[in-house]
């Protein structure tokens, strides 16, 4: 096996108003032990490249069926309104990788300058790997939920943005029977009016905002 597949590594935390605490949870996953050196880590933007979080190098020895924690803290009273996550650098057994930590949290925005509510949408798009019918545009204060069914049913790589600027998307998720899913990105902005949603490498509508 790969020594990268061997070992999982995920972030399990806590936020609080000015720091977020927590560890990297290592796992070994195919029976053996494994040495791991962690070089890095960094909070990570989903739209950017990370920050370091000013861990340590750190070695720790993965036995089988045992988890080992690396503890971590970062404070995140500065941040900017988004959403982030946390990945590392480490070597497995001498082979170099990055490691997504999994889970996010998000740095709200401010509730006045977000929309709310739900826009229609009705559309259809075509592109390389099929058909994607829009349906509508739910708006929340921590992301937009795309409403979609998928002809074949798997998760569409959509592209969205607003007035131009690009709105990361957070996840997909698609009924593998149905087609019906959803694409969840950044919220919409009250001050945005115009909302753009693109097939690569096929359609685009553009949805305008009441």
């Amino acid at each position: 096996m790969d020594p990268l597949a061997a070992v999982e590594i995920n972030a399990h935390f806590d936020r609080f108003p000015a720091t977020v605490k927590g560890a990297f949870v290592l796992r070994g996953i195919d029976g053996d032990p494994h040495q791991v050196r962690i070089s890095e880590a960094r909070l990570a933007p989903v739209d950017a490249r990370g920050r370091s979080i000013g861990l340590a190098p750190t070695i720790v020895e993965v036995a089988p069926g045992l988890d080992v924690f690396v503890p971590f803290e970062f404070a995140i009273a500065d941040l900017e309104s988004g959403w982030y996550g946390f990945e590392c650098d480490a070597m497995v057994d001498g082979t170099a990788g990055a490691f997504p930590g999994g889970k996010r949290f998000c740095v709200p925005w401010p509730r006045s300058a977000v929309r709310r509510g739900s826009v229609d949408v009705g559309k259809e798009l075509s592109g390389a790997t099929g058909r994607v019918a829009i349906e509508q545009i739910d708006c929340g204060g921590d992301r937009s939920t795309v409403h979609v069914v998928s002809d074949p049913p798997v998760e569409p790589s959509l592209r969205l943005s607003a007035d131009g600027t690009p709105l990361p998307v957070l996840d997909a998720a698609v009924d593998p029977d149905s087609g019906a899913g959803t694409v969840a990105a950044y919220p919409l902005l009250r001050a945005q009016t115009l909302v753009r949603i693109e097939l690569p490498g096929g359609d685009g509508v553009d949805v305008p905002l009441p």
